[in-house]
């Protein structure tokens, strides 16, 4: 993160970033508000982005990780045992 920066600012000042999240996101959700909660803007982006590969609910890995404070390859296992969360998250980066 950015010397004390939040995703959240982060993503309002990089609004190019911010309109090609926007269409990973379920409608009218934000990029801003759907940041909150993550410890830092690529833990974010790498999310949304398996969200968005692997069709799994981004609140569903929003809570496993910004809720309970699991890292994204465990919570790629929890919610999609079936795929590799190694090469998931080198797909997502």
């Amino acid at each position: 993160m950015v010397e004390g920066k939040t995703p959240e600012q982060l993503l309002s000042q990089n609004t190019k970033l911010s309109a090609r999240l926007q269409s990973l996101l379920p409608a009218g959700a934000s990029p801003q508000a759907a940041a909150s909660g993550f410890k830092n803007l690529g833990q974010f982006v790498a999310a949304v982005h398996v969200s968005h590969n692997l069709s799994i609910s981004f609140s569903q890995i929003k809570a496993e990780m910004a809720g309970s404070g699991m890292s994204l390859g465990k919570a790629i296992h929890q919610l999609n045992p079936n795929v590799n969360p190694k090469s998931e998250l080198k797909r997502a980066r």
